[in-house]
């Protein structure tokens, strides 16, 4: 390897890649620092810190990023009801810019030539992070050492056993990434499509046929597009997040599955927990509904999908996602009010919505009484609504039997 890198800044998750990747940096005469993000993914700090200076890190940060992440990420991706493919909440690729650039920063301070991560040549992860660091500080080097050495796993644990490197019984199986806003599974028997995924893969959530036998309702409110209330209960959003994941996992929602069209250009089955993620952009969705009008909401689709995929696509530095995340934000100007749901053996409902903000009238759009057009201003109406289509087609009519007319004439 010739990258002319004296220092390099890791992103550390103490899982297997980064393991070895701190000790395969050591053997390059590279010093390492290791860095790892507190997302709300419920790693042990203390013990990831010692398994990184045991590896061979020259020093390790660890920062607590759950409130800005919860801010500044999860917040504008509950109001552009962020859902790749409409599956995907993007927990991991909301995560990516954010560690990227505290990777910038503390390379800036360490004085590092580099900065690396885990991320392999098939997943979507190492174009985010490459991006986002090349647009912070394009002088930095990224490398990826799983790009470099391409091992499979199985040789990966063969280098971490002939090193003494400890490595944790759930990362031998599995690929996991999580933060408070879901948790993602990989590698292993989930990457057979047709297999159900194994029960031991979840953590955050109850089979739904273990689910309570009892429906449990919750109230969430929102102002200006963000959940500031659980069941009446004001809290800030990391709080209200990893408390929804307790109470919706412990029902059984949140459980995704699905075949994903990555941005590298392959199909790949992905299987991920995100009980709050689910409950939120659920409840959020019903209530710009209620809100905003029909044509806010067929344009805010439009929006929604592009700063969805943008973000999917590790482009957080593209300024199109900037503007589309301030359009988004002026458009949930008025989603302000309650969502009630109902959560019941993997089942997510909602069965009540109210805001001084809704459209709904019960004196216009109530059948028992209140206002009725008259049949006169009922057919205006109709007549005018359809008058393109009528003409168009009395129009192509009449020019398709002329045309078969004169052709006939022509025949004899």
């Amino acid at each position: 390897m010739s990258y002319n890198v004296s220092k390099v800044v890791l992103a550390y998750s103490g899982g297997l890649d980064t393991t070895v990747a701190i000790k395969w940096f050591e053997e390059q005469g590279i010093e390492v620092v290791t860095f790892t993000a507190e997302l709300g993914q419920g790693a042990e700090l203390d013990e990831i810190e010692k398994r990184a200076y045991e590896a061979g890190s020259s020093k390790h940060y660890s920062l607590n990023l759950i409130d800005e992440f919860a801010d500044v990420y999860v917040a504008p991706a509950i109001m552009a009801n962020a859902l790749y493919e409409g599956e995907y909440p993007i927990s991991s690729s909301l995560s990516r810019p954010l560690i990227a650039s505290k990777l910038v920063e503390i390379a800036e301070r360490e004085g590092a030539d580099a900065v690396a991560h885990g991320c392999t040549s098939k997943g979507n992860d190492q174009i985010r992070f490459d991006v986002t660091v090349r647009s912070l500080n394009p002088e930095l080097k990224v490398i990826a050492p799983t790009r470099i050495w391409r091992w499979t796993r199985k040789q990966e644990l063969e280098y971490a056993a002939s090193r003494g490197l400890r490595i944790p019984e759930s990362h031998k199986k599995y690929s996991i990434d999580s933060n408070i806003w879901g948790r993602s599974i990989e590698g292993g028997a989930v990457e057979e499509p047709w297999n159900e995924p194994p029960e031991d893969a979840f953590e955050w959530t109850s089979p739904p046929e273990r689910a309570p036998n009892e429906p449990e309702y919750i109230e969430i409110r929102f102002d200006m597009g963000v959940p500031v209330a659980l069941n009446g209960e004001k809290m800030k959003l990391s709080d209200l997040v990893m408390k929804l994941n307790s109470i919706a996992g412990k029902h059984g929602v949140g459980r995704i599955d699905h075949m994903e069209s990555r941005v590298i250009g392959f199909k790949s089955r992905e299987v991920y927990e995100a009980p709050a993620a689910i409950t939120l952009i659920k409840a959020h969705k019903d209530l710009e509904k209620a809100i905003l009008t029909r044509r806010e909401l067929s344009f805010k689709e439009i929006a929604d999908r592009e700063w969805t995929n943008l973000v999917y696509e590790g482009l957080w530095g593209e300024p199109l996602r900037e503007s589309l995340q301030e359009l988004i934000k002026g458009m949930n100007k008025y989603v302000c009010g309650e969502v009630r749901l109902k959560l019941f053996k993997g089942r997510l409902s909602v069965v009540g919505r109210r805001s001084d903000y809704m459209l709904y009238d019960l004196k216009i759009a109530g059948y028992d009484e209140g206002w009725y057009p008259t049949d006169e201003e009922a057919r205006g109406f109709i007549n005018a609504w359809g008058l393109y289509s009528v003409m168009a087609r009395a129009v192509r009519r009449n020019v398709q039997e002329a045309w078969v007319g004169g052709s006939e004439r022509l025949a004899h």
